[in-house]
């Protein structure tokens, strides 16, 4: 494999040493990591898609087979995920977004070897197979925050592995482009990608690093709609003949839906600070074991939608005559996203917020006995509304439910929720929940503090990087 990279390395210096125009030759070489990183990220959240799709369907025929054989199979999948973290690689578990931002924040000469435990091929492999088991066991968790860290992970690798010769590129903006690389190729959202960077990850002008950033976009959003097609991550929802009242009912579901979205991330936070004082790992396997019998039982005995990322309650309520969903689902998918989350293993909170989202959409707008089109927004605004209460990232939620869905007639709708989300969730909390969780990691990480619930193994020694140009 080395001998192999060596002689590529030596092929494209004889390339470029031909090419006379320095500015020229600088700015393709500068943009050549960007382009190899995307292609990665694009054929890695293929992969990783299907991986986690075929989980999907594999707890689905075991609830609707065995569906008592959960009572098993969720406590033994989520002790599994939690202790390949736990063993492993720790800054694995959960979304990935918050890493991605404290990795970003920390990239610098004397915190690189910090950044290398939030960013690594260990977190890739670790991230993929722990959040795949608890799928397959009924995990309340979504891949699309996974995604977000395993596409930095890819980038940073191959900002290292570029020879001396190689003109700088910026550390910061390759963490960032791949970020944004990935949230494009998991939803197939490109916009979305492009806003998420701008709005959750960067604090540097865009003007700076925006070729980059299209670059990494365009590119890991065509490698994965080459290998899977040009899809909607969701459809096009009917939203025919809206009413002129509409936007008032809007105006609530958002209220609603933003104060559950926060309150549920505030929540998620004060039993990860409970969990974090457990002093044994006996205590985290019992709690573990405990949220796991909470969600079996539940989805068994109660509605089996308790189970998954929550996409199949997003289709339901679009895409089905019958779109009133119990008013206990939304509620159910909530204390199924703290019950996930919380255990250690990793996952995300994207698809499940909006799955949680569409159930409180769907119940709000079933007090008005609203007609397809006009549940259908009601619906799709739920859904920005609870991202929003999460994210605080109103723009990024909107886009995405927009390019998901295709229906560029409900923008105003749609920002109207972003807006209005935002707004009521300062009343539950001033700080999101990846700002709250980034916070936590680079205090962890700046005063070598491992979670209290862990036992790592020693991290190989990461190839130094060198000083960031900041281009």
């Amino acid at each position: 494999m080395m001998p192999l990279v060596s002689r590529v390395r030596a092929r494209l210096k004889q390339l470029f040493d031909k090419i006379h125009n320095d500015h020229i030759k600088r700015n393709l070489l500068q943009a050549i990591p960007f382009w190899i990183g995307s292609l990665i990220t694009g054929l890695v959240a293929v992969g990783y898609a299907l991986l986690f799709g075929w989980a999907e369907e594999g707890a689905a025929w075991i609830i609707h087979h065995h569906g008592g054989w959960m009572l098993i199979v969720t406590p033994a999948c989520f002790v599994a995920a939690w202790w390949l973290v736990a063993r492993y690689a720790p800054y694995a578990r959960g979304s990935g977004i918050p890493q991605v931002i404290a990795a970003v924040e920390l990239t610098n000469p004397k915190t690189n070897d910090k950044v290398g435990r939030l960013l690594s091929l260990r977190i890739i492999v670790v991230k993929v197979i722990s959040s795949v088991i608890m799928v397959v066991g009924g995990g309340v968790v979504g891949r699309e925050g996974p995604t977000i860290q395993i596409a930095g992970s890819i980038f940073r690798k191959v900002n290292q592995w570029l020879p001396e010769w190689w003109p700088r590129v910026s550390r910061r903006n390759m963490i960032k482009a791949g970020a944004a690389a990935g949230l494009a190729a998991a939803f197939n959202t490109p916009l979305g990608g492009l806003v998420f960077a701008v709005e959750e990850l960067t604090k540097t002008h865009i003007s700076f690093f925006k070729t980059a950033l299209f670059t990494a976009v365009i590119i890991a959003g065509l490698t994965a709609q080459g290998l899977l097609g040009p899809y909607l991550y969701l459809g096009y929802p009917d939203v025919a003949h809206l009413s002129s009242w509409l936007f008032f009912i809007t105006i609530l579901v958002a209220a609603i839906a933003g104060l559950c979205g926060s309150g549920m991330a505030k929540i998620i936070l004060w039993v990860l600070a409970w969990v974090r004082s457990f002093c044994s790992h006996r205590k985290h396997i019992l709690y573990t074991v405990l949220c796991a019998l909470i969600v079996a039982g539940v989805g068994i005995y109660f509605d089996e939608r308790m189970f998954g990322s929550g996409k199949e309650i997003m289709t339901h309520a679009l895409f089905t005559p019958d779109k009133e969903l119990p008013w206990y689902v939304p509620l159910f998918r909530m204390v199924g996203s703290v019950l996930s989350f919380t255990t250690g293993g990793a996952g995300g909170v994207f698809a499940p917020a909006l799955g949680a989202g569409a159930g409180v959409g769907s119940v709000i707008g079933s007090w008005f006995h609203l007609a397809d089109g006009n549940m259908n927004v009601i619906v799709l605004a739920g859904m920005v509304a609870f991202l929003t209460g999460v994210t605080r990232t109103p723009f990024t939620s909107f886009i995405l439910v927009l390019e998901m869905t295709d229906r560029h007639n409900v923008i105003f709708h749609l920002m109207l929720a972003g807006m209005v989300a935002s707004l009521v969730s300062y009343l539950v909390d001033r700080h999101s929940f990846y700002d709250r969780l980034k916070h936590l990691y680079q205090k962890e990480l700046l005063h070598d503090e491992e979670p209290v619930t862990t036992k790592t193994i020693p991290v190989t020694k990461q190839v130094k990087d060198r000083p960031d140009p900041g281009i």
